[in-house]
């Protein structure tokens, strides 16, 4: 179910929130809360959450080892916190969850969807060969059953979402700079927005959506130089379900000066980097090509 899917993503958060900043039992249950109000407000299946954050938690050190033994070439610390915390999520589904509930397929499916969307280009790969591993290690439960689920909407059927973005720019004191957030599974990224979501901007273009977007979620005022490039991935609403989000990046300047970020549940920082800064920064892959083709027409 999507609202099942959307539950695990918010306990992954929170997972993630835990292993970072070495949260005490109160800390988790207020994360877990405030996340699940942020991210599935009404949509959100809070009985299934708190089960399965506290299940990971408690049996944190059995899956700890379970990971070591799947993936020997790759000690704990050296896993990315994102993948790490997936891999604790999808291995207590698969080992304790009930299978009636919650079928192997199921639990290894939805971690690798997870890895996916928020971790890096690879994460998907690595977190299906290690619940492979262990999947396979218990005999291959379920594979003879037939799934019953319909079949999925081929991708060129899926609805489109309009998104716009921007590779944002300043000179000051005889630097170049770039405006960049970061997200909550620490990566640096671009700021973007929806297009023509709301009946008030319906009728706008992409290039009018983008400048409404980046003043809302960054406070900067920004003009529109030209377009850098375009991408697109498949995104899983609770209430619609998936969709694909097209994504149309610019290449734009602003007046240096100080920024305000729009508090939201998946940003938590933005800032001014000088531009031999940002590129040591922690990017997500499909938007390393995007920055480097802006600082080429920038020179």
């Amino acid at each position: 179910m999507a609202n099942r899917h959307l539950s695990r993503s918010v306990v992954l958060q929170t997972l993630f929130e835990w292993d970072f900043r070495n949260c005490s039992k109160e800390q988790l249950s207020e994360s877990l809360l405030r996340n699940a109000g942020e991210f599935a407000p009404g949509a959100g299946d809070m009985p299934f959450m708190e089960e399965l954050l506290q299940g990971v938690v408690d049996r944190k050190a059995d899956l700890d080892l379970v990971i070591e033994k799947a993936a020997p070439e790759w000690p704990l610390e050296r896993i990315a916190l994102v993948d790490r915390n997936v891999l604790r999520l999808g291995l207590y589904e698969l080992l304790f969850s009930d299978r009636e509930k919650v079928p192997a397929k199921v639990a290894i499916n939805e971690a690798i969807e997870l890895a996916k969307s928020f971790g890096g280009e690879n994460s998907g790969r690595f977190v299906n060969g290690v619940l492979g591993a262990v999947y396979k290690e218990l005999g291959e439960p379920g594979k003879d059953e037939v799934s019953k689920k319909k079949k999925d909407v081929p991708y060129e059927q899926l609805p489109v979402q309009k998104l716009g973005g921007a590779i944002v720019y300043a000179r000051h004191n005889g630097e170049v700079y770039l405006a960049l957030v970061h997200d909550i599974f620490g990566h640096w990224t671009l700021s973007k927005g929806k297009i023509g979501d709301k009946e008030e901007f319906a009728n706008e273009t992409v290039e009018e959506g983008t400048i409404r977007e980046i003043k809302e979620e960054m406070g900067l005022d920004i003009k529109l130089i030209e377009k850098v490039g375009e991408n697109e991935y498949v995104a899983s609403d609770p209430k619609t379900g998936k969709k694909r989000k097209h994504v149309v990046y610019f290449l734009a300047e602003a007046p240096y000066g100080e920024i305000s970020l729009k508090v939201t549940g998946g940003l938590d920082d933005a800032r001014w980097f000088k531009v031999s800064d940002a590129l040591e920064l922690n990017f997500y892959d499909d938007m390393l090509p995007l920055v480097t083709k802006a600082l080429q027409q920038i020179k």
